[in-house]
């Protein structure tokens, strides 16, 4: 396998050199060939370079046919700049398996609608996932190459970790093991099938009136995920969705876990919240574990899904 990687936001290959130092020694012992974008080792403030900079970072990447992948180093808030500077065209006549999270959903939407012929999973970002410490990176990296060895129109049943955490350590030295949580699934109904598109809602909310935001349709599954934000941003980002009448246009949510959520004292979950807001009998299934918490299911974006939240399992095809 051979990935091509690219900073479309936060300049992590600078701001964390031992994290990424780490990630790229755990790819390589993997087999991995690793190409480095042209913004590696870059930073400009709090970003990786200039709009111009990072979309020919970008497209360099996209005009490399030697790559299998690409895959974004982290998310940040900026990879939304970059939309109207991507080679689509070059893309869908060469496609190639895009890969990131956070905030590179803008990228992946963008590409899932101006470039259908590639492969887009919401999945592991290159130093944010494969930098974390053993044994913890081993399951998300098994996740990602269960979906990478899934031949085109063929299906494959994803179950559930057993455990999970979102504790802030280990960032870029190790502290100690992380404390894990027993996973469960929650749901209003047990299980969901039809297509799956989505990603971070922090994201969303900067591409949902654009050009590069995917049509919904009434077999779409809605996956939205968030990290570090308070209860009242959670209820305001979940209302625009329904200010916006996209409950209305879809078959069911799907919830990812919500990283190091502060519920400003409530005890209401992201669940109980979104429950207020749709206040309609839309089926949503929760606490999904593509997201910013770890281990992290890889999850093929206009995949055909069937969810079952008793037995924890997705089945994936036509992706």
């Amino acid at each position: 396998m051979k990935i091509g990687f690219y900073s479309p936001s936060t300049p992590i290959t600078k701001l964390a050199p031992l994290r990424f130092q780490r990630a790229k020694r755990f790819l390589t012992a993997k087999g991995v060939s690793l190409v480095a974008g042209s913004l590696t080792g870059k930073g400009d403030f709090y970003r990786s370079g200039s709009i111009a900079q990072r979309a020919a970072e970008l497209n360099q990447l996209i005009h490399n046919d030697e790559l299998d992948v690409i895959m974004a180093t982290i998310g940040g808030t900026n990879s939304n700049s970059l939309l109207p500077y991507i080679d689509y065209e070059y893309l869908e006549e060469h496609p190639k398996t895009f890969v990131g999270y956070s905030d590179a959903t803008a990228i992946l939407l963008a590409i899932k609608t101006k470039a259908p012929s590639c492969r887009v999973l919401y999945g592991p970002a290159l130093v944010a996932s494969f930098g974390e410490w053993p044994p913890d990176v081993e399951q998300t990296w098994n996740y990602f190459v269960q979906i990478m060895n899934t031949p085109k129109g063929g299906a494959v049943t994803i179950k559930a970790p057993q455990f999970w955490t979102d504790e802030r350590a280990n960032w870029e030295s190790f502290e100690h093991q992380k404390a894990k949580r027993v996973n469960t699934w929650e749901y209003n109904t047990p299980c969901l099938t039809g297509t799956l598109l989505g990603g971070n809602l922090n994201t969303i909310y900067g591409i949902l009136a654009s050009p590069y935001f995917p049509q919904l349709k009434t077999d779409t599954i809605l996956l939205i995920e968030d990290a570090e934000k308070d209860a009242a941003t959670v209820e305001k980002n979940f209302a625009m969705l329904k200010n916006a009448g996209i409950f209305e246009r879809i078959k069911g949510v799907l919830l990812g876990k919500h990283a190091l959520f502060d519920d400003q004292g409530t005890q209401r979950q992201p669940f109980d919240i979104l429950r207020e807001v749709i206040n309609e009998p839309v089926p949503v299934i929760a606490a999904y574990d593509s997201c910013h918490t770890i281990p992290m299911i890889t999850t093929p974006l206009g995949a055909a899904v069937r969810i079952n939240a008793v037995e924890m399992t997705i089945t994936f095809s036509h992706f």
